[in-house]
C-alpha cells in the first residue's frame, strides 16, 4: 500500500458565516474549516487537508491546486450562481480525469454537480402513495454487494418510505435483478 497521504481540498462558499450571525457564532472560522477538522480528525496523517472558498482568487480552484488534489469536497447552498463557469469547466475536467468529488449539503444545485449529472438536479418532494424505483446499473460494484449477505434465497425485511407501507418479506434474487418474491403487507403492491 502506498504510504502517500490523500490530498483533500475542502471547498465552501463561505456565505452564511458572513451574513448570518447565528451561523458565524457556530462556525467562527467557517464551515469549510469545520469540515477540514473533521476529515483531519478521522483520517489523521492519511490525509493532507486544505481549504478554499468562493471569495479566493479563482475560487481557490486554480489549475495548479486541482492538479494536486485527490479528492475535492464541495459545500454549497446559496451562492451557486456566483461560481464562474470557467472554474466549473476546470473542476469538471479534473473530475473526469480521476479526481474524487464529494458534494455536500445543497450541492445538488451546484453548477459542477449539474454539469456532471447532465440533469437539472431538481428535487421533487414525494408524497404519500408515491413509489420509488432504485435501479442497480452495475451489480459488480462493491457498494451494492453487502459484505455479509444477503444471499440468494435469504428472507429480508425492509421499510419502504413514501407510502409508509412495509414489505414484510422479500426473497433476494441475483444482485441487480431485484426481489423475486414478495409477501406484502396491507395496501397496494409496491413492485
Amino acid at each position: 500500500m502506498n504510504a502517500r497521504s490523500v490530498n483533500v481540498l475542502v471547498w465552501g462558499e463561505n456565505r452564511h458565516e458572513q451574513t448570518e450571525p447565528g451561523v458565524a457564532e457556530i462556525y467562527p472560522d467557517g464551515m469549510h474549516n469545520a469540515v477540514r477538522r473533521g476529515i483531519e480528525h478521522w483520517l489523521g496523517k492519511r490525509a493532507s487537508v486544505t481549504t478554499a472558498t468562493l471569495d479566493d482568487p479563482e475560487h481557490g480552484l486554480t489549475e495548479e491546486v486541482l492538479a494536486g488534489t485527490d479528492v475535492l469536497t464541495w459545500w454549497g447552498h446559496a451562492a451557486h450562481g456566483e461560481v464562474s463557469d470557467e472554474v466549473v469547466d476546470r473542476v469538471h475536467r479534473h473530475v473526469l480525469a480521476g479526481m474524487g468529488l464529494v458534494v455536500l449539503h445543497s450541492g445538488h444545485f451546484s453548477k459542477i454537480f449539474i454539469k456532471l449529472m447532465g440533469t437539472t438536479c431538481t428535487l421533487r418532494w414525494r408524497n404519500a402513495n408515491d413509489r420509488e424505483l432504485v435501479w442497480t446499473v452495475n451489480p459488480d460494484r462493491s457498494q451494492v454487494r453487502p459484505p455479509a449477505g444477503p444471499q440468494r434465497g435469504d428472507q429480508l425485511a425492509a421499510e419502504v418510505g413514501g407510502a409508509g407501507q412495509r414489505v414484510d418479506r422479500a426473497r433476494v434474487g441475483p444482485f441487480g435483478q431485484g426481489p423475486r418474491h414478495l409477501a406484502r403487507g396491507a395496501g397496494p403492491h409496491l413492485w
